[in-house]
């Protein structure tokens, strides 16, 4: 089954691609047309247009070609007819089978991972997001250096080719390895900083809250309406790949950290995973995740079950998860429907803050379901014990009593504990 616009507007400018799907046994047509849909949004983001769809029926993959010598000979004809520069399979390709692809084809072949990494190659910022995705970059492209002439590059420029760490694909393998082993020491020394920041967070006590989802969900958009951050908002891919916080405080007067992250996908690849796992642990260490949803999807229950997938990978499936149906000024009654299908889940436009203040209502809630209403008996003399009471917790009230100042406060484990040595049977 072949695509092909009718109408090609002029590209002299952005690549051409072919996108290339094999619908395998389980697979259903509708679920394989969604994900070339997906892919050819990444490869829009990525800087190039779609000009046509392959398909392919097969009960397994090639292991020479992954589409079989007939389909690829097709393929050829197709590419020569629209004058593509790359195609883009859905599916993972080995070296070996990308090798022998690119040798018939006359062009470069490349995978959903490529896609992905492409993106992220144009949108890292600052030196630690860049670092990242250097690392991923490499340790894909390790295993698919090309040793003709002595060259380790791609056969062309374009999707897949680009980014840090481009130059150190034209030395040896050596070096490359070197390379490698130096970034991951790099994102080593910069864990340590973060560890120490997080440290001085949990002196602090101020809980954390993470951002999660899938890819423009609007995370950033709910970062700004929670906190009046102020960060760039885009209707792209993956804009924000390098994670910023910001603090507020809720109705009780607990100071929360808000943090934004990378936007999560379906078949997130690996390389991205162990490239981001310092950024990750924003997510693996929060009091909790409000895992963003776009409520206008068609396919909001499919992401959801992704970003779960995700998360199960990066081990954070254990932290308390608040879902948030967000772009309801779109999605109308649609994100409010989501939301009663998800118990304990509520809907907002963090565009327009339409239900805001019941996204931050039920966000304290969540944190302080965990917490604990204690009775502290303080000596008169000790007014330091009673401020650090007031700062980490919530102080209900308060009452002179011969024996000093008791008080009624709300404290979660680590204030219980601090303040274990004054308390009292309620």
């Amino acid at each position: 089954m072949t695509h092909i616009p009718s109408t090609l507007i002029d590209r002299t400018i952005r690549e051409k691609i072919v996108l290339v799907g094999v619908l395998f046994p389980g697979v259903s047509e509708e679920e394989l047309d969604q994900q070339l849909d997906e892919l050819a949004l990444l490869v829009d983001t990525a800087g190039a247009d779609v000009v046509a769809r392959v398909i392919q029926r097969r009960d397994s993959p090639d292991p020479a070609t992954f589409i079989g010598s007939g389909k690829v000979q097709e393929l050829r004809e197709i590419c020569l007819v629209v004058d593509s520069d790359t195609v883009v399979f859905e599916h993972n390709l080995s070296p070996a089978q990308q090798r022998n692809l690119e040798k018939i084809l006359g062009r470069t072949a490349i995978d959903r991972t490529a896609v992905i990494l492409d993106i992220f190659a144009q949108n890292a910022r600052t030196p630690e997001g860049k670092a990242q995705v250097e690392l991923a970059l490499l340790q894909y492209r390790l295993p698919r250096l090309r040793r003709a002439g002595g060259s380790l590059s791609q056969q062309a420029g374009g999707i897949g080719t680009r980014g840090p760490g481009e130059t150190q694909l034209e030395v040896d393998r050596r070096r490359l390895v070197n390379r490698i082993h130096h970034i991951r020491g790099e994102l080593k020394e910069i864990d340590r900083t973060r560890n120490v920041q997080r440290q001085g967070r949990a002196r602090g006590r101020h809980r954390e809250v993470t951002l999660v989802g899938y890819t423009n969900a609007g995370k950033s958009s709910m970062l700004n309406a929670l906190t009046d951050a102020g960060v760039l908002v885009e209707d792209r891919l993956f804009a924000t790949l390098d994670p910023r916080t910001r603090q507020r405080q809720l109705p009780g007067g607990e100071t929360i950290l808000f943090t934004d992250t990378v936007g999560f996908i379906s078949n997130l690849p690996h390389e991205l995973v162990e490239a981001f796992m310092s950024t990750l642990k924003s997510v693996q260490l929060a009091d909790l995740l409000v895992h963003v949803v776009d409520g206008a999807s068609d396919h909001a229950e499919e992401q959801i079950a992704a970003v779960r997938d995700v998360l199960v990978e990066i081990d954070a499936d254990h932290v308390p998860e608040l879902l948030v149906f967000n772009k309801a000024d779109v999605a109308g009654s649609r994100a409010r429907d989501l939301a009663k299908n998800y118990e304990g889940s509520v809907w907002v436009s963090a565009l327009t803050h339409e239900n805001l203040d019941s996204v931050i209502a039920t966000i304290g809630d969540r944190l302080r379901s965990h917490d604990r209403v204690l009775t502290l008996q303080l000596p008169l003399d000790r007014g330091d014990l009673l401020a650090a009471a007031h700062r980490e917790g919530d102080v209900l009230d308060t009452s002179m009593t011969d024996d000093g100042v008791l008080i009624h406060v709300v404290l979660d484990a680590v204030g219980a504990a601090r303040f274990s040595e004054w308390r009292v049977s309620a």
